[in-house]
Order: structure tokens, then sequence, then C-alpha cells
């Protein structure tokens, strides 16, 4: 159970939720954990099998207080706001933003540059914990080259522009990240990207992974009441959540890529957790996705501090609060986005 940005968070298996003299009421196996003023309260976040009472859910929906169901994978799957108009107006104003070229881009650039910034982040690590040879060289020169995609985006680049930096640092970035695989590199070799279909085993897991990120992002954004299909960065195309896309950048080397080349180098994956299709194509077998998912599940529940909030918070719940954050900054709260910076 945590209160983030005004929105309580529940995430125990099994707890019920009951208003009592105008506060929440929490209660784990008949023993009272924790009570939060209704008052204060925008919103409330349910995660799996927690229970809601009749009462609370109908002052809820009196108040215009929104209350979300994801399921315990964190999937989005109802909300219910009552006769608010609050979501009607914040998805107004996002399908306006994205009309505004200028405010869009610079949305955008926030987004690449964290995603650069974070996935710079990974190579350093990977070059300081590396032996001295062909390894850290490479994966300093590719750190440099995202270095200076950086120093682009300092130039208040168009969005077309934004979208050409983000492309060049996604190569350099993919072209060194094998390198970071100390365990059967042969095995887990990758030149490049690939997505439909992956070509090797390493793309097979990214993928997979790309895909997990994406329903949580989704799930976030429909928790705030935001259009997970208008984005910035990303263009617009009919089924394609764009801004859930937009949204997952800032975490595809924290949250999936760190993930996948731990999941390698402690020989948690090896070679028969994979098919090899016809075509070239190579998936992950079903004992392969097994292991992906417990290893996610785990890793969301990794706590780390949010420098934006200052505060703590499980990994799995920053997509939320940065969710939170953009529909802050759409609304004019704040100035900017601040994009998630892993540190």
């Amino acid at each position: 159970m945590i209160e983030l940005l005004n929105v309580l968070y529940v995430m125990t298996p099994g707890a019920s939720l009951h208003i009592e003299h105008g506060t929440v009421r929490v209660e784990v196996e008949h023993e009272t954990r924790l009570r939060v003023a209704l008052i204060r309260l925008s919103g409330i976040v349910v995660l799996g099998r927690v229970n809601l009472s009749p009462y609370l859910i109908q002052q809820c929906a009196e108040d215009g207080r929104a209350i979300v169901w994801l399921d315990d994978r964190g999937r989005f799957k109802a909300r219910v706001e009552g006769s608010t108009r609050g979501n009607v107006l914040l998805r107004r104003v996002q399908h306006l933003a994205v009309s505004d070229v200028e405010r869009t881009t610079r949305i955008a650039r926030q987004v690449v540059a964290a995603k650069i910034q974070n996935s710079r982040q990974v190579l350093l690590r990977g070059a300081r914990e590396a032996a001295p040879g062909r390894d850290a060289d490479a994966l300093s020169d590719a750190s440099g080259r995202l270095a200076t995609s950086l120093l682009s985006l300092r130039s208040d680049p168009q969005l077309d522009v934004v979208r050409g930096i983000e492309g060049d640092a996604a190569r350099a970035y993919f072209g060194v990240l094998d390198r970071l695989v100390r365990v059967d590199r042969a095995a887990f070799a990758m030149t490049r990207r690939t997505r439909r279909p992956p070509r090797d085993r390493m793309n097979a897991v990214l993928s997979f992974l790309y895909a997990l990120l994406q329903a949580e992002c989704t799930a976030a954004l429909e928790g705030v009441g935001l259009d997970p299909y208008v984005g910035f960065l990303h263009t617009l195309r009919p089924g394609r959540p764009a801004l859930a896309l937009d949204l997952m950048e800032e975490f595809r080397s924290v949250l999936a890529d760190r993930l996948a080349l731990s999941l390698i180098n402690r020989r948690q994956l090896a070679v028969t957790d994979f098919d090899d299709l016809p075509g070239g194509a190579v998936h992950l077998s079903d004992s392969g996705r097994r292991i992906v998912i417990g290893g996610f599940q785990r890793r969301k529940e990794e706590v780390l501090m949010h420098h934006v909030l200052q505060q703590k918070l499980p990994l799995g719940l920053v997509p939320h609060a940065q969710a939170r954050l953009l529909a802050r900054h759409l609304r004019g709260d704040l100035p900017d986005y601040p994009p998630y910076l892993y540190r």
C-alpha cells in the first residue's frame, strides 16, 4: 500500500477497503493496516485480488473520485469515475496538445532525452564492469555517441529531427548491447534490433519484455484517464498505442534491457528456452516465457527513489507516477513534463 500524488495504490492480495467516518480503512486478515482521509485522495488504484465495499465505491462515484482496477500483472481492467467530466477535459487538452507542434516537440524531446540518458547509464555501467579491452572500448565509444545525441537535443530541434536523433542513438546502443552478455555470448549474439519477427535470441527476449512493458504503460495511462493511442513522439496510426509507446521509452533500458541481460548472465535463460521457427524467426518457448514473466514481476517489486517526487517507489509503479506527471503537465500544473531518469 502506498500513497502517490494523492492516489492510494493497494497491492496487497486479500486486502479490503471500507469507508469509515470519512476515512478509507484498509484491512488485511481482519487487521486494520492503514487509514487515509478520503478528502485528501483524488483516486484509488487496486491491483489483483483487492475488495472494495459498495459504500466506498458509491461515495467515490458521488465525489468524482476515480477508482481503477488492474489485474495482478498490472493490466488495466476497469475504471469507475461517476458523473465527473475531468476525464473528458484531460483527453481534450491531450488532443489539443498533439495539434500544437511546439508543445508536441517539447514533450517528445523530453522523452527522447530520458531514453538516451537511461540507455547511456546502462552502457557506462557495463564499461566500468568490463575488463579492459575491446568490450570496454566499444561500450565507452557508444556511450560517447549517446552523449553527443543528448547535446544535439539542446539545440531545440524540430520533431522530425528529434525522431532522427532517437533513431541514431538507438542504433548505437543496440550495436553494442550484446557486449554486456558475459556468458555464452555466441548463443545470444545481436548485431541490430529486429522485431517482426525477432531474428535472434536476444531480440526474442527484448520483444517479449517490451510487450509486457507496453501493457504496463497502457494500464498506467488508462488509469490516469489519458488516451494511450494519442502520442507525441510516435506518429498516430490506427490501432497503435502511440502514447503508451512514448511512455515506455523511458523504461526500456531500465526495466527491460537490464532484466534481459540479468536473466542471461545468471544463466536463468538457456538456449533450450527458445524455439527456432521457419523463416529465421526466434521466439521464447513456454518455459522461456514463464522465466521472463517471473523475472519481470520481481523486477517491478524492486524499490528505488523517484528523484522528482523524492519518494521511494516500487519500479512497477513508476510508469503510473510518470503518467500522472504527464497529466499534470497537460493540465498546465507543470511547465514541462519531467521524464524518469535512472540513477
